[in-house]
């Protein structure tokens, strides 16, 4: 087995190799079972109910809870990005859906809710509130089911703010002020007026509270669940990982309590989804994620230090609430006005010095492009040429070798067995002709990394999610949608439910492509007189071709467009060096091959 050869085919079995593990650690998304209707909460242990006494001065309390939901006003919300409304039971911001997404490719499908109130399948909602210290009761303060009232404003709206109000009939006066931009974030300002004739304590907080384990992709490269910066630290929990929190509580940790010196941000990520509490910039808090299992909420967490307001006094405190789209323009926009590295809230994974840089320039050609998938082909065009130092010096190598092929077949015949022997002198003329054996897996190799970084890109972010590149290709986040199996549409019956393993056979169009330019690329070089050799090569583009069938359209033509750039570069670099690869030779001579042993 000559060297390069052995060299093609380790790379090429390691691509299988991390491609299979890949499809082991990450298998395909699975429906996850829907059990927020059977968690509806209809007592008034919930949410806040809970808060774990960590951060209280002496003598605080804690809020009460939201009911299941009553009939109460709701305040209209009306934006460029949002529809929805604001339950004045408790001032609950807690309907809420996203005007610029649709569930689905079907324009008519409904467009994607967020936030849902206590009452309905799957209750998810921000709410805000005061906890009371000192002398102060639950009655004293405001909480998750204060009936407030509207005193300014009909519709929550950009630059139209509306202002809620509530007394204690105790010389308290509390005033919550709501305002929204044109994207996904709202502030809220909450301000207590005391006319009790004593100082009094109490603590603002705010809380994003989830009924029951929601629906998540299910897939382990993606995270889901609670995400949070605590001065610069980014920590991720799973749902799965919560109730363990709740089991050391028991032990004495009140969940997981991180004290915020100055800057950071605490809620909960969907794939595509986030809704996320912000505390102003330099403001100390206390975050917290919990799980409260006797009503089976998972909820988050920003308090406020406890403050005084003595007697004729006012205090105000502000806190803002993302709740939308994780576009990275906007979230970047948010960013760069005080809150801190909130562009980590997307998922960008292990390789993130890749997927971000690859993540910008990507977005940058798609808007100078306007098609995602032809932005894809560019990217990869813009990849190669950074790489093209090492392709270059890669297959100048293998046509030097291709050269020396008639040298090395002496050395063999004269080593005979002595396998010692033929690799020392093999050595000394790889050496002599200044040829280095192993250059041709380095471009491959470093392809494996590039891969896996744009996969994550396709997979996690929004910008991907329904881009549509030509015809058929309506969603470059999903597999090809065509079937060999009804002829791409032309025959009347479906095809196997992508979640189904029968998918596999389910090959589309760019698959089959895939497949095609991974063999053309293969038959560049001569075919080798290795029958084992000759067997791995015939069979890997066809297995990669059924592994990467039901991977992101957007990947596999990443893929596509890399082969076909990969098979140029070499074709040409080769013929420069004085080797002429004979393409169509090795097609004819490989189906001559394969009819002599069928007989």
């Amino acid at each position: 087995m000559d060297d390069q050869n052995r060299n093609l085919i380790f790379a090429t079995v390691l691509s299988f190799l991390v491609i299979l593990g890949w499809m082991f650690f990450f298998p395909p998304e699975q429906p996850v079972r829907d059990t927020t209707a059977d968690n509806v909460a209809a007592d008034a242990d919930l949410a806040v109910a809970d808060l774990p006494p960590s951060a209280r001065v002496a003598g605080e309390t804690v809020p009460d809870a939201p009911a299941a939901e009553v009939e109460a006003p709701r305040i209209p919300i009306d934006t460029p990005a949002l529809a929805g409304s604001i339950s004045l039971n408790g001032g609950r911001i807690d309907d809420l859906s996203l005007k610029r997404y649709r569930e689905t490719l079907d324009p008519d499908s409904p467009i994607v809710d967020l936030l849902s109130p206590v009452g309905g399948g799957q209750p998810y909602y921000a709410l805000f509130g005061w906890a009371p210290g000192g002398s102060l009761e639950f009655d004293d303060v405001p909480g998750a089911n204060t009936p407030w009232r509207l005193v300014e404003g009909e519709e929550l709206g950009v630059n139209r703010p509306v202002t809620l109000e509530w007394e204690n009939g105790a010389g308290l006066t509390f005033r919550r002020v709501i305002s929204v931009d044109d994207d996904y974030m709202f502030t809220i300002d909450q301000t207590v007026e005391n006319r009790s004739g004593a100082a009094v304590r109490m603590a603002p907080y705010g809380t994003v509270a989830r009924h029951g384990e929601p629906d998540t992709t299910g897939f382990f490269i993606l995270h889901e669940g609670v995400v949070r910066m605590s001065d610069g630290e980014l920590q991720e929990l799973d749902y799965d990982d919560l109730p363990d929190l709740t089991a050391d509580a028991r032990e004495g940790a009140p969940a997981d309590v991180i004290e915020v010196a100055g800057d950071g941000w605490v809620g909960f990520t969907d794939k595509y989804w986030m809704t996320t509490l912000v505390p102003g910039a330099g403001s100390a808090f206390t975050s917290v994620a919990k799980y409260v299992p006797r009503s089976d909420v998972y909820q988050t967490e920003a308090r406020l230090p406890t403050m005084e307001i003595g007697d004729g006094q006012t205090a105000t405190t502000t806190m803002q609430l993302f709740a939308g789209a994780k576009e990275w323009e906007s979230i970047l926009a948010y960013q760069n006005q005080g809150v801190d590295r909130f562009v980590d809230s997307i998922d960008w994974g292990w390789f993130f010095f890749l997927t971000k840089p690859i993540f910008v320039v990507l977005h940058w050609l798609n808007l100078a492009i306007g098609n995602m998938g032809w932005s894809i082909i560019v990217l990869t065009l813009c990849i190669k040429a950074l790489l093209f130092p090492l392709a270059y010096k890669s297959y100048v190598s293998m046509a030097k070798m291709k050269e020396l092929q008639p040298e090395m077949e002496k050395l063999k015949e004269r080593a005979g067995d002595d396998r010692q022997k033929l690799q020392q002198e093999m050595m000394q003329l790889y050496k002599k002709e200044k040829v280095n054996p192993a250059s041709g897996c380095l471009p491959i190799l470093l392809q494996i990394p590039i891969f896996f970084s744009l996969y994550k890109v396709i997979f996690v972010t929004l910008e991907l999610r329904h881009a549509p590149w030509i015809g058929w290709i309506r969603d470059l986040s999903a597999p090809d949608p065509s079937s060999i199996l009804n002829l791409f549409g032309l025959l009347p019956w479906g095809v196997p439910d992508p979640s189904s393993f029968f998918a596999i056979v389910s090959l589309g169009v760019l698959p089959i492509f895939l497949g095609i330019s991974m063999w053309l690329q293969q038959k560049l070089n001569p075919a080798p007189t290795d029958p084992t050799q000759q067997m791995i090569f015939a069979w890997m583009p066809w297995v990669f071709m059924f592994m990467l069938g039901n991977f992101a359209s957007g990947l596999v033509l990443y893929w596509i467009a890399n082969n076909t750039i990969t098979f140029s570069q070499q074709y040409i670099i080769m013929r420069s060096q004085g080797y002429k690869p004979d393409v169509l030779g090795n097609i004819l001579r490989g189906f001559k091959r394969e009819k002599k042993e069928a007989k």
